[in-house]
């Protein structure tokens, strides 16, 4: 064969390279520009033909807004705080009790309601249904609220339930205390209108959510095992409507918490012999500490987006971005890597992409002139959903590398199972009707709890968890939740009302439509 021969061979085999190159990427792009047109999960059940039902309907008048106005200020006033996993603010506790009986007074001697006081400061309502084969769902929201002090900064003291321009400050008004008081006030409307439910439902609230509710939450599942209850779906808080806290999404979106993270606090620790600072050895315990720390900071989890539910929250709110975010999300079988790259360099977005990693604790010396023989670091660790508690232990184990550094695991859980969001999944839909009825124009997609509430106790009573807040929140809000000036606007304190007013009675249909979605497929 000929020189030029073998080149021209040469030429063509690249020539076939490159133009099947080219075949398979206009191919691919074509495919994903088609999908970016046509993909809108979100219209879904909305848009089917639900049962009909003979919904009551709310309408507040000027006394009763005054009325549910005051009961809720007076319920923030109370300050129910839980300061350590051993402290609790009881004579708030107790406070609490009495007001919910005087606030609530029909929720309270109601035929169809039975009520029980679990633990001592935890409340479980059972709400009879006409139809006992009928399963039954639970309410979830706590009353205890977490420490806050009028020297941080607020605008008004933080248990003063001071109304400004509009805004209710204070301690509790959306964390947790927005729901707890918008569930009993809706029940107690309903029950005014002479509503009986078809579907039974409970109503559990927990005094120690903050502190992990390991008496409040536990001892009511305890209760509800013993009497062999199963239940449909769990709605709790947690995320809630953003309104233009996501960079570059075109109006409001409620996410709907399918999951939540683990969590593990883990301890480093490194023994030496102590000695005078005079004579120190070419490594000390705190320096050896410290290598180790700074090694799993430069190393972070791997990333690990699309293996769980934060895939599904971009994908569904992908139509509602303009391009060329809109293309990159609507094709996260192809672009899930460029995505997870993006998302990682803010810190809470990085949330969504990996495990993350948080030293909290580092505590070591006694004196000045004294080598410490013992260092110590305790790290938090909110675990992905596609990670355990001792995947990510034998992580941390090899990044670290150092066998004078002890790592011992102090606590943790898994990751919560992922609760069901397609079209057979009732709770989400409900709460996805429940949403556009009252707020039409908002996108609702399924999503992720990067902290974790009370509902975690209760995997084995149901398949189906959800944490959503119909809370409104605007940028800088989210700063507010376990910060300084929380604070709710009295017109969602009273939307969160009628939301849950109509949530219970959706609930009273027997099954869902019949799918009719216009969901894509590749």
């Amino acid at each position: 064969m000929t020189e030029s021969g073998s080149k021209l061979r040469i030429f063509k085999f690249l020539k076939i390279i490159i133009s099947s190159l080219l075949i398979t990427v206009l191919l691919l792009f074509t495919i994903a520009a088609i999908r970016t047109l046509s993909l809108d999960v979100n219209a879904g059940l909305q848009l089917a033909h639900w049962e009909k039902t003979n919904n009551k309907s709310l309408v507040i008048d000027h006394h009763q807004r005054e009325e549910l106005l005051a009961n809720f200020k007076e319920a923030i006033r109370i300050p129910t705080v839980s300061f350590s996993n051993t402290e609790s603010n009881t004579t708030a506790l107790h406070e609490f009790d009495r007001f919910l009986r005087k606030a609530f007074p029909t929720v309270f001697s109601s035929s169809l309601v039975h009520h029980e006081l679990v633990a001592n400061y935890s409340h479980l309502f059972w709400v009879k249904g006409s139809q006992p084969e009928l399963v039954p769902y639970m309410l979830l929201a706590h009353i205890d609220v977490v420490p806050a002090s009028e020297s941080d900064g607020w605008e008004a003291p933080p248990f003063s339930a001071k109304e400004i321009d509009g805004f209710i400050y204070g301690r509790g008004t959306i964390d947790d205390k927005n729901n707890l008081m918008g569930i009993l006030q809706a029940l107690e409307y309903l029950l005014l209108k002479g509503y009986a439910p078809r579907r039974g439902f409970y109503i559990g609230l927990g005094h120690d959510e903050e502190i992990n509710g390991l008496n409040g939450a536990m001892n009511i599942v305890r209760i509800l095992k013993q009497r062999g209850v199963q239940l449909l779906f769990v709605m709790d808080e947690g995320l809630t409507i953003s309104d233009g806290i996501i960079p570059g999404l075109e109006g409001p979106a409620a996410l709907i918490g399918l999951s939540e993270k683990g969590q593990a606090a883990i301890k480093l620790s490194v023994s030496v012999a102590p000695g005078h600072s005079s004579m120190p050895p070419r490594e000390t315990s705190i320096g050896i500490l410290a290598t180790a720390i700074k090694r799993l900071e430069d190393n972070p989890m791997p990333r690990l987006f699309g293996y769980g539910p934060e895939g599904d929250t971009f994908e569904h709110l992908a139509h509602k971005f303009s391009l060329p975010l809109k293309f990159i999300m609507s094709n996260l079988w192809l672009f899930s890597p460029l995505l997870s790259r993006i998302l990682e360099r803010k810190p809470v977005s990085n949330a969504f992409v990996r495990t993350t990693t948080a030293v909290t604790f580092f505590n070591a010396g006694v004196k000045i002139n004294v080598i410490p023989s013992l260092a110590e670091a305790y790290v938090n660790l909110r675990i992905h959903s596609a990670q355990s508690v001792q995947e990510v232990l034998d992580i941390i184990k090899d990044t670290v590398g150092d066998q004078r550094v002890k790592v011992e695991l102090v606590d943790g859980f898994d990751p919560l199972p992922i609760s069901g969001a397609d079209d057979k999944a009732f709770g989400f839909q409900i709460i996805k009707k429940t949403v556009l009825d009252l707020f039409p124009t908002v996108t609702v997609a399924p999503g992720i709890c990067i902290g974790n509430t009370d509902s975690r106790h209760f995997v084995d009573l149901t398949k189906n968890i959800y944490r959503f807040s119909p809370a409104w929140f605007k940028p800088g809000d989210p700063e507010r939740f376990h910060g300084i000036n929380e604070r709710i606007s009295t017109k969602n304190y009273e939307e969160m009302i009628v939301f849950y007013f109509n949530l219970i009675q959706n609930c009273d249909i027997r099954k869902l439509p019949e799918p009719h979605s216009s969901v894509h497929e590749l």
